[in-house]
């Protein structure tokens, strides 16, 4: 069961690590559109970096999801995996930022790699242990569709914080 795990994750980091590369240019190369808008990056803002990863990765799930229909806890393991590299993006991002200055684009590209496989290999310790006696299957997917939501509208709608505000051009979200 172990190799299975870590095969399926292997599968999954590559998934993410290409996705989230061609979401990153889909934007751009479809002329702005508005059905590609909320699904790939739309400025250079933290959150839509955030997104990059966001989407690969539950695609992956729900494809995964079909062969671990033994494991009662799979949409908790994959949330959390989740959410670990949703917050993995900005708090390197920032403190890196926060403590040298300007951080050079290969190291932005690289700060996505590292949430992305530090999230499939904790998924990797999940899976490889015994699934709790109690799981709270639909609250994982209403909250991974929650955060899809989010996704969505703040792509559209975004709040005034930083987070949400590209550092180059200094707009958020689409058209803003």
């Amino acid at each position: 069961m172990e190799r299975k795990n870590w095969l399926w994750q292997l599968m999954g980091f590559a998934t993410a690590s290409l996705l989230g590369v061609l979401l990153h240019f889909l934007y751009y190369i479809t002329g702005g559109s508005v059905f590609a808008a909320p699904f790939s990056g739309v400025n250079e803002s933290t959150w839509e970096h955030m997104k990059l990863l966001f989407w690969p990765m539950l695609l992956f799930a729900l494809v995964q999801g079909r062969f671990y229909t033994d494991r009662h806890d799979f949409w908790y393991v994959k949330l959390r995996g989740i959410l670990l590299g949703l917050a993995l993006i900005p708090v390197i991002f920032y403190t890196y930022n926060g403590a040298v200055g300007k951080s050079p684009d290969w190291l932005n590209i690289a700060i996505f790699f590292v949430s992305a496989a530090l999230s499939y290999i904790y998924e990797l310790h999940l899976l490889n242990k015994k699934p709790p006696a109690v799981c709270h299957k639909r609250a994982a997917i209403t909250a991974l569709i929650l955060l899809a939501a989010a996704f969505v509208i703040f792509t559209f709608l975004p709040p005034p914080l930083g987070i949400f505000t590209d550092p180059i051009t200094g707009t958020a979200g689409v058209d803003n």
